[in-house]
């Protein structure tokens, strides 16, 4: 029997015993408390939701639990400039592959900034193309990690990377991860961009209030709501501003 490498992070759930207080932060979020075991794709898992459903708090928990800094970085990168990491990633149970990833990365939106502004300071940019990541566009940083930093057979973990990402750039976001996919490597990614989301055979986890559920990505409210507002924009529109649009919107 052969055994897979892949998925590098197999499953991960909330240990029996080490489940908190259902009133206190985080397990007082309710798709926490119902999480149940979440399995990962071998090569790209999703986990989607509306803000505020521990979606981040999850992805961050596994992120601590690895052994990388709450605010990103590869494992060398120790950064606390905040103190606002919550305790999820002592509650963990991590389920693993045999076989260690050779590289790998969590990427954090909110907190990139620290991330870059430390590799400034230590003088290290050799994984960044040897030029600053503060020397470029927002997203142009993001997309240096996926066509520079990152160097296959590792397991990515990526916290919203389309917030600095134009449609365009997302779209070249999809085929640098896909490439990086077929060079043996894993995503783990929280993320609202319908155009991320529609990656192939990707496992999407929806986070909401009875817990996390896999989902087909044309059942997400991504893909719904902007394909609806696409397809009927002037009529939603005026649903939403209470004027007619009938010559469509002003840019």
């Amino acid at each position: 029997m052969t055994l897979d490498a892949k998925p590098y992070l197999q499953a991960v759930s909330v240990r029996s015993d080490a489940a908190g207080d259902p009133n206190v932060y985080p397990f007082n979020i309710p798709s926490i408390r119902g999480m149940g075991t979440l399995r990962f794709h071998p090569d790209v898992t999703f986990f989607v939701g509306e803000n505020g459903v521990g979606k981040s708090t999850v992805l961050e928990a596994i992120a601590v639990a690895l052994g990388y800094s709450p605010e990103g970085g590869t494992k060398n990168v120790q950064l606390k400039t905040v103190e606002s990491v919550s305790s999820l990633h002592q509650s963990l149970r991590l389920a693993r592959s045999f076989k260690k990833p050779a590289d790998g990365y969590f990427l954090r939106a909110e907190s990139f900034f620290n991330v870059a502004t430390y590799m400034d300071q230590v003088g290290y940019l050799g994984g960044y193309d040897n030029r600053s990541l503060h020397a470029r566009s927002h997203g142009e940083a993001f997309m240096t990690l996926l066509t520079h930093k990152f160097r296959g057979d590792g397991l990515y973990l990526m916290d919203e990377p389309e917030a600095a990402l134009s449609p365009n750039r997302q779209l070249a976001a999809l085929a640098a991860i896909h490439q990086l996919v077929l060079e043996g490597s894993q995503f783990i990614i929280a993320t609202h961009s319908p155009i991320l989301l529609a990656y192939p055979r990707a496992r999407i986890l929806q986070f909401g209030d009875s817990g996390v559920a896999e989902v087909r990505f044309e059942d997400t409210e991504h893909y719904t709501v902007t394909r609806d507002f696409l397809n009927n924009f002037p009529r939603r529109l005026e649903q939403l501003l209470g004027e007619p649009t009938d010559e469509g919107p002003l840019l």
